[in-house]
């Protein structure tokens, strides 16, 4: 059973789920009501667009990325046929002048915000694919690192 087991009051779904068919569909506690909005709008964009046209979008979003970066001169952390549609790890240059945090804020002034790769012991940034993202926002992402790795002066 998954009474009990829950790591915190908020995130205690089975309680909530008991909650709910007891106390005729009502919240234990105030509703999340924005939660509720935001997942009812994600479930009718998902409805819209289709599972299958959603993760063929995901892909190409990735594709474009990977190839992208690829082309700039960034490594992949990933070879290709382990890497998921959702989020790209990238090597960092071994450019000495490199810095993480100037390379985020150059293209966060120009609207893109990357994730620095604390997921291994590689020295990593990640770029997500997925949510409200198309073909055209990676295009607009991969000019924004053209012109961040041109800006901050890095050899690739």
């Amino acid at each position: 059973s998954c009474a009990g087991r829950a790591r915190s009051l908020s995130l205690d779904l089975f309680d909530q789920w008991e909650a709910m068919e007891t106390g005729k569909g009502k919240w234990r506690y105030t509703s999340p009501t924005h939660t509720v909005r935001a997942f009812a709008r994600a479930l009718l964009e998902l409805e819209q667009e289709g599972i299958v046209a959603r993760q063929e979008r995901y892909r190409t979003n990735q594709r474009i990325l990977r190839d992208g970066m690829r082309a700039i001169g960034f490594r992949c952390l990933l070879k290709d046929e382990c890497q998921s549609p959702i989020i790209t790890a990238f090597y960092n240059p071994d450019d000495p002048t490199y810095s993480f945090t100037e390379f985020y804020n150059t293209l966060k002034e120009r609207g893109f915000v990357i994730y620095p790769g604390k997921v291994s012991e590689a020295s990593t940034f990640r770029i997500g694919t997925i949510g409200h993202v198309f073909p055209e926002d990676i295009q607009r992402l991969l000019y924004a690192v053209q012109e961040a790795v041109r800006a901050l002066n890095l050899s690739l």
